[in-house]
């Protein structure tokens, strides 16, 4: 895979992540530390879903049976799809987070990268999975999660990339998807 691809993925997997993370700075509460381990938790987990995803998909493809990449197209579409259906659904942000919902947090932004690493990461060697592609997918998460902790502190008032960055993440994901199937 080459890099670019690799980080249009990362970027797309972490824009859920910078939409929550957007939503969570709106809040005057969210101080210093809170906003640290809200960082460290979304990228962790990212990093951990994808290298799980990678792993479980190798082994599927090894013992069961081998996944083509039309179909791998097909779910990243739906995962896609999925997450532009999430972007536009109108729920309520929370308002009082401890540590617990911030892990919780963390791993339901990093569903569709357990489904990505699924069906993209599985061919690759256990090195490679997580030396590159798992540490840039978390990696990623982390930067876009800081930079909409830091935004959302910076300009409260406008909504535009809390209301469409996961949109924007969901289309990325369809047109990938879209292009694995083609070609």
């Amino acid at each position: 895979m080459h890099f670019y691809n690799l980080a249009i993925i990362a970027v797309a997997l972490g824009l859920d992540a910078f939409s929550i993370a957007f939503s969570i700075g709106l809040n005057k509460k969210t101080n210093r530390r809170k906003a640290l381990i809200i960082v460290i938790v979304f990228g962790f987990f990212q990093f951990l879903f994808v290298t799980m995803g990678g792993c479980l998909g190798s082994f599927f493809n090894m013992y069961i049976f081998h996944l083509s990449s039309k179909l791998g197209g097909i779910i990243v579409f739906l995962v896609g799809l999925l997450m532009f259906k999430e972007g536009l659904s109108k729920e309520e942000k929370l308002d009082n987070f401890n540590f617990i919902i911030i892990v919780l947090l963390g791993m339901c932004v990093s569903i569709d990268a357990l489904v990505i690493g699924f069906t993209l990461f599985s061919g690759f060697n256990i090195q490679t999975l997580i030396v590159k592609n798992s540490s840039i997918v978390g990696l990623m998460c982390s930067l876009l999660t800081a930079i909409g902790l830091i935004i959302s502190k910076k300009a409260r008032k406008n909504f535009f990339l809390k209301e469409y960055a996961t949109l924007f993440g969901g289309i990325i994901l369809m047109l990938f998807g879209i292009r694995m199937v083609i070609c």
